[in-house]
């Protein structure tokens, strides 16, 4: 097991660029099961969730090429379905989340799929159902195997339908739509996640031919087509890490400029920051996050104590709550987290009290903070990452702390963010990687 130790109080400076977008990245590589021509998709983040994903479709027969560094181009023309039913894929597929995104090209264009449940994040219940109810509204139909905790979906014809979803599931809208794009007829999702890198799947199925409208709405209109062809795609910068380099600069920054961060597709990331009391320049496409030697937290109109919640696009992700709380522990001022969608994201606060944070977990959903206005510094710890955005806060919580911090389970990190410790260096951080035994 490798780990990460981390000499704090070195500020930061200097010009960093993020990488593709990792929620983007699973759903595009999983989108070219759907055509027998070649795919090449740019931008492609070097972490490991996309690189095991790309490992599992080269596994099932897909002719993966590396062109360039982050420049890939699929071709699967010659998928091994048998494969599918084998031991060692449901293995490989139960420890990696992005492996469900397969199941709806799987089943649009063979339609059959095997898919175990999921591994990922320990963050709470992540259902399933809106995934299969889409499923089963085009025709397929669905059995568990308890013996084998797998999943096996077939259908002799999937028909376009009407459905409203029970929730507006990114990987199940986006499962969905891969399903539909070559069903018989017209399928209309409605309440549909309309996040940008939903955005950018649709975008990339109509350049292969598929027939998609309301692009960006929570009402998507697909007319089935016969097939798809040869396309390219560039993906888009990862809005999470933008977000977590805003929050490392705010906290331990003397001036951090963040290049090519796709300002349009950023949403309430920004708007909350500013309500942190951090100050960002928009220079073109890039962010300047200038020294903070102090940020106010912002309170609402008639007063009342500022709260930050998570909400679907285009609301604030979820996936940067974790940093936004850990900024806030040196703003000034005070702040109510309400982290609606997984009930165990916020459990990592244990390891920031430890380290001197004034955080009062209220329940699994909420947490106040109370800011320290740099008066008291954190205290360097050692602590574990549970899950990929927990992990890159207790890093920025490790770099702004006192002493030398250790963070284990960093896998968890490897995950979602690419050479982290190596493009944090480069701007001034003291962090190395250590094989623990």
């Amino acid at each position: 097991m490798e780990s990460f130790i981390i000499e704090g109080g070195h500020r930061l400076s200097g010009t960093i660029t993020p990488q593709g977008a990792k929620n983007e990245a699973l759903e595009v590589i999983c989108a070219t099961l759907l055509t027998t021509e070649e795919v090449i998709i740019y931008n492609v983040p070097d972490i490991l969730d996309v690189n095991n994903l790309i490992k599992l479709l080269q596994d099932i027969g897909v002719k993966v090429k590396k062109r360039a560094p982050n420049e890939y181009s699929f071709q699967a023309d010659e998928v091994n379905l048998d494969y599918l039913e084998s031991v060692d894929f449901v293995k490989k597929c139960s420890s990696l989340r992005g492996s469900v995104l397969m199941i709806g090209p799987l089943l649009g264009r063979f339609g059959k799929a095997t898919i175990a449940k999921p591994g990922g994040d320990k963050i709470g219940r992540r259902r399933l159902d809106t995934h299969f109810l889409g499923f089963k509204n085009l025709g397929a139909r669905f059995v568990r195997l308890e013996d084998r905790d797998v999943y096996e979906i077939q259908a002799d014809k999937l028909v376009g339908q009407y459905m409203l979803l029970d929730e507006a599931s990114i990987t199940g809208t986006a499962n969905i739509i891969m399903a539909a794009v070559m069903a018989e007829g017209t399928t209309t999702i409605y309440n549909a996640a309309c996040e940008p890198y939903i955005q950018q799947l649709c975008k990339m199925l109509n350049a292969m031919g598929a027939k998609i409208t309301g692009i960006g709405s929570n009402l998507l209109t697909i007319e089935g087509v016969q097939k798809l062809s040869a396309t390219e795609h560039h993906i888009l910068p990862d809005m999470i890490e933008v977000g977590s380099f805003i929050g490392m600069a705010a906290m331990i920054g003397d001036g951090v400029r963040i290049k090519d961060v796709s300002i349009q597709n950023l949403g309430l990331i920004l708007d909350t920051f500013h309500r942190l009391g951090v100050q960002i320049i928009v220079d073109g496409d890039d962010l300047i996050i200038p020294r903070q030697d102090h940020y106010v937290i912002d309170s609402f109109i008639d007063g009342t104590i500022m709260t930050i919640s998570d909400a679907p696009w285009p609301g604030l992700t979820p996936d940067l709550i974790s940093v936004l709380l850990v900024v806030a522990t040196q703003a000034q001022g005070s702040v109510l987290f309400h982290q609606k969608m997984f009930e165990s994201r916020l459990f990592f606060v244990d390891k920031l009290i430890d380290m001197g944070a004034q955080i009062i977990l209220c329940d699994p959903h909420r947490a106040v903070v109370v800011g320290h206005d740099h008066a008291k510094i954190l205290r360097a710890g050692r602590m574990s990452s549970p899950d990929i955005r927990a992990g890159i806060a207790l890093l920025i919580a490790a770099l702004s702390a006192q002493g030398t911090s250790r963070i284990d389970n960093i896998a968890q990190i490897d995950r979602g963010y690419e050479n982290i410790e190596e493009r944090l260096n480069e701007l001034g951080a003291k962090i190395r990687r250590a094989e623990i035994c």
